[in-house]
């Protein structure tokens, strides 16, 4: 019996592997501290450590017992939405502010499929602004204005 690879998994474990090992590495140069009382570095490279087990795992299934799947049509406007969406959040959100920028982002993203209809675009990007800005704002205490000095207010 042949065996099945599937190239799908291994690209996605191959991945997981690669960040997970990027969290690991970086923890190195932090202080780790002890289990009692863990420094800087601790979270990170826990949190490292399983998403490479996790990756690795999936490397294998990938490998041992994967099914023959083939990647379908790249959707290539949705990846070019996506990052333009991402990289105008990382340009504006110091001077547009958090909600502005976030609003815009979710608008964005939500729009990037040509299925969604402009009404649940607005709905979804106003549910993600409202709960990014509690998240982040409100419960992590993120310091990021609300609202820029672009926007003059």
């Amino acid at each position: 019996m042949e065996r099945r690879r599937s190239l799908p998994d291994i690209l996605a474990g191959g991945v997981f592997v690669l960040i997970g090992g990027a969290f690991v590495a970086g923890s190195l140069g932090h202080e780790l501290g002890t289990p009692l009382r863990m420094g800087p570095g601790a979270f990170p490279l826990l949190a490292g450590a399983i998403v490479t087990v996790l990756g690795l795992a999936i490397v294998v299934k990938g490998l041992v017992a994967g099914e023959m799947i083939s990647f379908g049509p790249v959707p290539w406007r949705a990846a070019a939405v996506i990052t333009l969406a991402l990289v105008f959040f990382g340009l504006t959100a110091r001077g547009l502010g958090f909600v502005p920028a976030s609003a815009a982002t979710a608008l964005l993203t939500a729009l990037a499929d040509s299925r969604v209809r402009p009404l649940t675009a607005v709905a979804v990007a106003a549910g993600l602004t409202a709960a990014a800005t509690l998240i982040f704002v409100v419960g992590l205490q993120l310091r990021i204005p609300l609202w820029g000095p672009w926007l003059g207010f």
